[in-house]
């Protein structure tokens, strides 16, 4: 730090700081050594003096010595240079002798506090051993990893609300509370919309002139530069994680986790290795699964645009065109005419009377020497189209399994990067797939085989993750049997063993899991857990060793398509290259609540933690992780993974939408915490990796959204508000009035509550219905009924009625006064202390100056404070009271409504 000898400032303005410490600080902050100047007659100030003077002050106390160096008139004496240094030190405890702002100021009150709770070591278990309260029960959670790609949206930040609320209640409750933080590498995100752009952007290079080492350092030094910024950006949520304890996917031993949990899939059976049909991305090159396929639904013609594709491509249309016969011709319709030149046979209905007498025929392909037969099968829609289809099994889902029930074959016509393969012949070769569609029409044309061509109601699948259209192509890949674990999981929420919450989400669960199929583990990319096995002889696959013989031999465990085989000891130059794909970045997801552990090995974490307790997370993933979780949990450790599932809803805008970066809607709750103008947020989007097209739509939509920016609003508040929300689908606005203090610094601890007018009954009896009325709405985890009590009290009861009536009572020398009101300050402080960490401290160490140093020099937290407890104020209770008083409220909220109508407001005058 600079010298604070060099720090002056000027003699009014330390005059003016120290004449307004009494207002807002405990009775042993510091004296200064300059005398206070004789108080001004405030009735001669004009109202613009009163201003500029309260802005003085304000600039004084948000000021550090450092930042005023050029004022020289006076300096700093040795008290104040203690004073300041121990508030600026990161991980000093904040000072909170020096006075409050003359208005609330997120930015002075959330200073300081996050470092000291981390640098004390609050959020550790380890903690839990030096609270007095302590409890001989645990309570565990992991935060969702978000993506490492980016920054967090409002999704997050609710996600963080609600956790950390949780988690702080059950650490006040005296738990042992372990609260991990962790990293997801997001294989598809990182690899194709980070680093592949960049690469392309800044040295107009392609991954494919990369060598796969090569890439993947690339990739290694984004994440240096970039992966801790979600870190940075939790903890200015105010999370109370572990960071000791942080995760990320790619770490050595979480790899170790996911190698050994392959093997001991493949070993029982349940991963196999399959030539099959998949969901394949052309703009990605891989195969995605079918939870990451999002259907289009199209009412007719539509223009879509496509990635790679300059024009845009039309979709919702019918194509029917006419296989010849010697004596005739079959004509068939479809919506993907590009495919016929994979067409291996053509399907009716064996009872359909239209096509009684071309049963078992062959007709002749339009575009070569092929002969095709017509088969008879029930699946074919008489009613669809002409009641014959082409079938194409390289290339449908349902013709692939009409051609295993006829034995047809297979014929592939476009390959992995949506061109056309070259077994379509050299007129179409290399031509993409949507370009081939309109030169396969013009060809029939020409051959005078086109019927007709007509809108068509259609649902078009497409890639979650590029927006690309979704080809179903033949790929060998690996995959997961989920039958049995799916079973499992459907039955663990019947017997109750497993908890989901809300309920409505059961039936959604049952179906799903119901109606699951084989999982498609294996991608073709590059950054990621690369599959742990390499080709050993014919159809034999080996996996990657946990360690090596000391004759430099590797003992290997082997399967034949997932069937277990005893062990044996192999050279590694008797493989072949590893394979290639890497494993689905949910693969690895799903181990997290036990790898994150420490998982195989049996550490201490793992025996004391697992399983967790709650798993809270967004709705959108129940089947994408939270089911796979459970599944893999289960299956690899015997145990349910946790307890409890907690989903909360989306957050959308104000239109409904889901949050996306091509709409421009999404919103960086840092942005929410500190305020950002509107060309700060355009600033953001033009450096996000849009297309020009998607940032012209972004752009624009900020401006209508957000046309003065975003007002700062601090974490707190953010916090509060998101955990208040419950609709769902709506926005979550942030609330527009900013927390207000009170006159606490006169409050002292009274030795006992002894509330002896019929107001101070019915505030302490308002507070312990709010105390009740807490404990169940955090037990039945409805949030959001806890802030709605904590609100009322401190708005209506607390500020609206108890104060203004005891003002005077408050002024003067009634002790009893006083008392109930650090009692029902004291004791809300605590209540609120879970959803706004950093005002509640703040006010809580300012009302307790001798409460908060511990024995030995140490230093107490409100979030080490014993959580209220309504058994400890049935004391207080006096239910009649509260009803009778019911009457005196609504007589004051119509008179206020009244006065407000007619503009009766009376203007308070100005304060220091």
């Amino acid at each position: 730090m600079p010298d604070i000898n060099s720090s002056l400032l000027r003699g009014r303005r330390i005059r003016a700081w120290v004449s307004c410490q009494p207002r807002f600080c405990s009775n042993d902050a510091p004296e200064s050594s300059t005398p206070s100047p004789p108080k001004a007659n405030t009735s001669l100030r004009t109202k613009t003096e009163k201003q500029k003077r309260r802005q003085q002050k304000q600039t004084l106390i948000l000021a550090t010595p450092e930042n005023n160096a050029e004022d020289n008139d006076m300096r700093w004496s040795q008290k104040d240079k203690i004073q300041y240094s121990t508030s600026t030190i990161p991980g000093a405890k904040k000072n909170t002798s020096v006075p409050f702002p003359l208005s609330y100021s997120p930015e002075y009150v959330e200073a300081s506090w996050y470092q000291w709770w981390e640098k004390e070591g609050f959020f550790t278990p380890e903690y839990h051993d030096r609270v007095p309260h302590a409890q001989n029960r645990t309570f565990t959670m992991c935060v969702p990893p978000p993506n490492v790609t980016g920054s967090l949206h409002l999704g997050h930040a609710l996600t963080v609300a609600i956790e950390d609320a949780m988690v702080r209640w059950k650490r006040m409750q005296g738990y042992r509370v372990l609260w991990v933080p962790g990293c997801d590498h997001a294989g598809i995100a990182t690899q194709v919309s980070v680093v592949e752009k960049r690469l392309l952007r800044d040295q107009r290079r392609r991954r494919q002139d990369l060598s796969r080492e090569e890439f993947l350092q690339e990739v290694w030094t984004w994440k240096s530069q970039k992966g801790d910024e979600i870190y940075q950006q939790l903890r200015r949520l105010g999370a109370s994680l572990d960071w000791s304890r942080a995760c990320f996917t790619m770490d050595q031993g979480f790899s170790e986790a996911v190698t050994e949990a392959f093997v001991r899939l493949c070993d029982s059976g349940l991963i196999y290795r399959s030539e099959a049909l998949v969901n394949w991305s052309c703009a990605l090159e891989s195969a995605i699964s079918d939870i990451e396929v999002d259907s289009q639904e199209l009412s007719g013609r539509t223009m879509l645009s496509v990635p790679g594709y300059e024009r845009k491509v039309e979709f919702g249309t019918m194509v029917t065109f006419a296989y010849p016969l010697e004596d005739g011709e079959v004509a068939v319709a479809t919506t993907r005419p590009e495919t016929m030149l994979g067409d291996v046979a053509i399907a009716v209905h064996p009872d359909d009377p239209r096509y009684q007498a071309v049963q078992g025929k062959h007709c002749r392909h339009p575009f070569g020497d092929r002969l095709i037969p017509i088969v008879t099968d029930t699946m074919v829609d008489m009613q669809l189209g002409t009641g014959a289809v082409k079938v194409t099994p390289a290339h449908d889902h349902v013709d692939f399994e009409l051609s295993r029930r006829h034995s047809l074959p297979c014929l592939t016509v476009i390959s992995g990067d949506g061109t056309m393969a070259p077994s379509c012949g050299q007129w179409l070769e290399g031509v993409k797939r949507f370009d081939a569609r309109e030169k396969v029409l013009d060809a029939l044309a020409e051959k005078k085989l086109l019927r007709n061509k007509k809108d068509h109601a259609m649902s078009l699948p497409k890639c979650s993750r590029s927006g690309d259209v979704i080809e179903p192509l033949l790929k060998k890949q690996w995959f997961l049997r989920c039958e049995d674990m799916a079973s499992r999981a459907i039955q663990a929420v019947e017997d109750g063993q497993l908890e989901i919450i809300p309920p409505l989400h059961i039936k959604t669960w049952k179906k799903w899991l119901s109606n699951t199929s084989d999982w498609c583990i294996s991608r073709q990319l590059w950054w990621g857990h690369r599959i742990p096995a390499y080709q050993v002889g014919d159809g034999e696959v080996g996996h990657t060793p946990w360690r090596r013989t000391s004759l430099g031999h590797t003992p290997w465990r082997r399967t034949s398509l997932g069937h277990a085989h005893p062990g044996f000891s192999l050279s590694m130059s008797l493989c072949s290259p590893a394979d290639p794909d890497v494993l689905d970045t949910w693969f690895s997801s799903a181990l997290f609540p036990f790898a994150m552990l420490g998982w195989p090995q049996k550490t201490p974490d793992l025996q004391q933690f697992y399983p967790t307790s709650v798993l809270e997370t967004g709705s959108d993933i129940l089947f994408f992780w939270v089911a796979r979780m459970v599944m893999l949990g289960t299956e690899l450790t015997g145990q349910l993974p946790f307890k409890q599932v907690l989903l909360h809803s989306l957050v959308r805008d104000r239109h409904g939408r889901k949050m996306s970066k091509s709409l421009g809607n999404v919103v960086d709750p840092l942005d929410v915490i500190a305020g950002a103008s509107l060309e700060r947020l355009q600033e953001k989007v033009r450096g996000g990796n849009l297309d020009p097209g998607e940032l012209t739509v972004a752009m624009e939509a900020q401006r209508r959204d957000f046309p003065g920016g975003i007002p700062e609003c601090g974490t707190d508040a953010l916090r509060f508000a998101l955990c208040s929300h419950r609709a769902q689908g709506e926005w979550l606005s942030v609330p527009g009035r900013r927390p207000s203090v009170g006159p606490l610094a006169m409050c002292r601890p009274p030795q006992r509550t002894r509330p002896l007018s019929s107001m101070d009954r019915w505030v302490c009896s308002r507070l312990h219905s709010t105390v009740l009325q807490c404990e169940r709405g955090f037990e039945a985890r409805e949030l959001s009924a806890v802030t709605a009590a904590i609100h009322s009290f401190w708005v209506h009861s607390l500020c609206d009625v108890y104060m203004v009536r005891q003002l005077a009572a408050l002024a003067g020398e009634r002790q009893a006064a006083r008392s109930v009101l650090y009692h029902c300050v004291s004791v809300p402080l605590a209540l609120l202390a879970p959803f706004m960490p950093y005002l509640s401290e703040e006010l809580w160490q300012r009302l307790h100056p001798l409460l908060t140093r511990g024995a030995g020099g140490g230093s107490s937290s409100l979030c080490l404070q014993p959580f209220p407890r309504s058994s400890d104020l049935v004391g207080t209770c006096h239910l009649s009271e509260e009803s009778h008083f019911l009457l005196v409220q609504e007589v004051v909220r119509v008179a206020r409504s009244l006065r407000a109508q007619c503009g009766m407001t009376k203007e308070r005058p100005d304060s220091e």
